[in-house]
């Protein structure tokens, strides 16, 4: 630990630190995440929940007032038209914790990565030949 700043070193440190209705928020989407990418890794990065396959898929997180997803810009460009009633940025969504939380298109979201992140590691394997 440097200063003040904790590092973790798992997703269970990271929602641990939580009240426990945001943990049950965090573990449902965690949850959600891995149905929809069995073959992805947990990981931390940049101090955030991570999964990774073939690359970074998406990135969580809790604040305050929201979720963060990050699903990188092609998540949010893919689906901009289901996204349009959160706020957000060029890779970033915020899921307000007063509302519910849209399982369903994080799912959706995470395949869509899962996909592009798998035809992006074929594509450069087909270089390699």
């Amino acid at each position: 630990m440097e200063g003040n700043k904790i590092t973790y070193k798992t997703i269970d440190e990271y929602i641990l630190q939580f009240p426990p209705e945001v943990q049950k928020i965090l573990e449902k989407v965690r949850e959600t995440i891995k149905e929809s990418a069995p073959d992805a890794e947990e990981k931390i990065s940049y101090q955030m929940p991570a999964f990774a396959l073939h690359g970074n898929l998406v990135y969580f997180a809790a604040f305050k007032k929201h979720i963060g997803f990050y699903p990188t810009s092609s998540g949010i460009t893919a689906f901009k038209h289901e996204l349009s009633e959160y706020k957000g940025g060029k890779g970033t969504i915020q899921f307000p914790l007063g509302k519910p939380i849209p399982y369903e298109l994080i799912s959706k979201i995470v395949k869509f990565r899962v996909a592009e992140n798998v035809k992006k590691a074929e594509d450069q394997l087909k270089k390699r030949k």
